[in-house]
């Protein structure tokens, strides 16, 4: 017997979610905004349209997907980011929203260890991945950082990328590690070079794309699933806040961590220093209490 061709949804008028979110490419494009926030605009817009089912969302839709985004106890930057992206959305549609803005934590609440990255690492079966994975760390690179790297931008005779027009497009040099060469020579060794766009980039998809920030971030979500860690932090935490925290533990000088992550103001990095209270000890006897022993 032939199935029944018979619409049993209780709303029959509803676009469908991928017809939505083209239309709201096309006004965050019409609005001049980046390629990169349009990205991650959609995403989170998706988000909130799934969570409704496709349905036209109103004003209680949203107050109800905020209020889970804070029950989820998520970071106050990402709930400000998601009200940001559906009140994007609520303006196209002509049914605005408002909200609290929520104050920015300038602490850094969570990072990994040394071993815990390690274990990121060592999870890692996949020679382009890790590649990725070390290249983000040991560069302190954003994810849109790493997707714009280009085969010209990596000198592995000094040990440098230069990241083109990063955040606030500003040019900068970012610093790698030996070990981190090592593995990108592998990489090198085996991956054909492929023009995108009339670009080489470093790093581009099975598919012969550039990696986008989303692919990444559910790469990381995926390896480090697989080392088995439940601790709060995403790729931005293991890629930024990690590297930046285990510089400033070993002793950087705050001034150098500005430059490793490429800061504008030292005020960002300031958030960095959250140095244990053993290594305060530490200190505080090296450069205090023994050379007044001494004397």
């Amino acid at each position: 017997m032939n199935k029944l061709n018979v619409n049993w949804s209780l709303h029959k008028n509803n676009v469908s979610i991928e017809v939505q979110l083209a239309r709201f490419q096309r006004y965050l494009q019409g609005a001049g905004l980046r390629p990169s926030t349009i990205e991650m605009h959609m995403f989170r817009a998706g988000k909130y349209l799934r969570s409704v089912e496709g349905n036209q969302p109103k004003i209680h839709d949203f107050e109800l997907f905020r209020e889970n985004l804070l029950e989820r106890k998520l970071s106050r930057n990402t709930v400000n980011n998601y009200c940001q992206a559906i009140s994007h959305y609520h303006k196209m549609i002509k049914d605005p929203v408002a909200f609290n803005y929520l104050k920015p934590d300038d602490r850094i609440p969570y990072y990994f260890e040394p071993e815990e990255v390690v274990r990121i690492f060592d999870s890692c079966s996949n020679l382009k991945h890790l590649a990725m994975l070390k290249t983000l760390f040991y560069g302190c690179l954003r994810a849109s950082e790493l997707c714009n790297l280009d085969d010209i931008d990596l000198d592995l005779k000094t040990l440098t990328l230069r990241i083109r027009s990063g955040k606030g497009g500003h040019d900068g040099i970012a610093y790698i590690s030996s070990d981190c060469v090592e593995t990108l020579n592998r990489y090198l060794s085996i991956r054909p070079s492929l023009l995108v766009n009339g670009r080489q980039p470093l790093f581009y998809t099975d598919y012969g794309r550039r990696w986008d920030r989303i692919k990444l971030y559910k790469i990381f979500a995926i390896y480090k699933r697989k080392a088995g860690l439940t601790k709060p932090g995403g790729l931005h935490v293991f890629s930024r806040h990690t590297p930046a925290s285990m510089l400033i533990r070993n002793g950087c000088d705050i001034m150098t961590v500005r430059d490793c992550l490429r800061h504008k103001s030292i005020n960002t990095t300031i958030r960095y220093l959250h140095v244990s209270d053993a290594i305060k000890r530490e200190k505080y006897d090296f450069y205090l209490a023994k050379p007044m022993e001494l004397g």
